[in-house]
């Protein structure tokens, strides 16, 4: 799945409808193989668009929160920390035979 889709369940504060939208835009791109929508597919996408969006709202409100609440500033260290790790890891000479 494409790795700009972020977690919006469990969020303080909530995730806004620009966030949950955005997702949706994002995964109908992806299963659509769209990177720019043509004008006479523009409504087919908007109306796939909003009902993902309106689905993960449903969603969202309906799921119980089982952890900790997540913050973005949280989840922004954390993904900080994985593009170190990453970077630290490419920047390692190859292992020698």
């Amino acid at each position: 799945m494409c790795r700009n889709i972020r977690v919006l369940h469990n969020f303080e504060p909530p995730s806004t409808k620009d966030e949950i939208r955005a997702a949706a835009i994002q995964y109908v791109r992806k299963v659509g193989g769209i990177s720019k929508v043509a004008e006479a597919d523009q409504n087919a996408f908007d109306r796939a668009v909003d009902e993902i969006a309106g689905s993960t709202e449903r969603l969202i409100h309906s799921l119980k929160a089982r952890g900790t609440v997540r913050t973005r500033d949280g989840d922004r260290e954390k993904t900080k920390l994985r593009w170190k790790l990453r970077e630290t890891k490419m920047s390692r000479p190859p292992l020698s035979e």
